[in-house]
Order: structure tokens, then sequence, then C-alpha cells
């Protein structure tokens, strides 16, 4: 009777310590599935896909990629441009039909009882001034509209680099059995 429960408390250890492997090795295989759910293939065409998102409409390759925050920034820089444009366009037109009119023999907003507060040289000096920002505000216009396209695409990029935790960097201590001696180093583990 005592060697029938000696042999069944050490089956019973073994089983348990069978266990105890099964369990921590499911550990393990539920942590890699885990990342590996947690894992997106790479997708080549997902950079172009967000930079023609973002061509097409500005903004949306940011959407696409999951930054909502980027589009009001792109739209105010988009506004911006146009903004100053439409005001420099105002003020060029303005000087513009007072030179034309002060040219043509009739009265401008510049002249006020027969007394001119601005020459005509102050008017072509105006024009030249609001055309230059005109430009300049319609470059700024394009240059964001371009570095939004950019945007999206870099980060369409960056969103597929993997960072993950199995790059480390950890002590090692290696037990020679042959010589009897600790071999000590760090380990620079990267797994694909």
């Amino acid at each position: 009777m005592f060697f029938f429960l000696l042999i069944a408390s050490i089956a019973s250890a073994q089983q348990d310590s069978l266990l105890v492997s099964q369990e921590g090795r499911s550990k393990r295989e539920l942590k890699k599935e885990q990342r590996e759910k947690d894992y997106e293939p790479y997708n080549a065409l997902a950079p172009a896909k967000a930079a023609f998102y973002s061509a097409v409409l500005p903004g949306l390759g940011q959407a696409y990629n999951g930054s909502y925050w980027k589009i009001p920034i792109a739209y105010a820089g988009l506004a911006t441009g146009v903004y100053f444009y439409l005001e420099n366009d105002k003020q060029y037109d303005r000087y513009r039909e007072a030179y034309k009119n002060r040219l043509a023999g009739r009265p401008d907003e510049f002249t006020v009882d027969g007394n001119t507060r601005i020459t005509n040289d102050g008017l072509i000096r105006a024009q030249e001034f609001y055309q230059k920002n005109k430009e300049i505000s319609i470059l700024v216009t394009v240059g964001i509209y371009v570095l939004n396209i950019i945007d999206a695409n870099v980060e369409a990029h960056l969103r597929q680099f993997n960072v993950d935790e199995d790059l480390s960097v950890k002590p090692n201590f290696d037990f020679d059995a042959l010589s009897g001696k600790t071999n000590y180093g760090l380990t620079l583990n990267y797994n694909f």
C-alpha cells in the first residue's frame, strides 16, 4: 500500500510539473500570438495611398493614417495662405483701379479736394508690392499643400516601421561546465 501511494504521488508530481511547463509554454505562445495579432503586415502601397488621398483632398491622407489631429493644422495653413492671397488681391485691385482712374483723368479714392495723398509712383509701388505678396501667398499655399502630401507619405512609411520589444540588451551568465568558470557578458537579442 505504501508503495502504491509513493507511485501515485510521484505520478501526480510529474503531472503537475508537466502542467506547469505547459502553462509556461502556453503563456509564451499567448504572448507571441498577441504580438502577431498586434503586428500588421507590411503594405507597400500604404504610403502611396496616403499621399494620393492627401493630394485629392488635403487632410484625407492624415485621416487614412489615423492622425486626425493634423487635419486642422493642414486646413489652417491652407486657409491662411488663401486669406492672404485674397486680401492682397483686393488691395492690388484697389491701387490698380486708382492708378487707371488717375491716368484717365477721373477722380480716385486717394484724391481729396484736388490734393493727391499718393503720387503716381506711390500707386505703382503699391501695385508691385501687393502683386509680389499675392505671388508669395500662392507659393506658401502650394508649399503647405505639398507638405501635407509629404507628411501623409512619410507617416505611412513610419507607421509600418517595426518597433518591437524583441530588441533587448540583457546581461548573460554562461557557466562553462568543462572549465568550471562562469563567463559574463551582454547579449543583444533581435528577433525577426
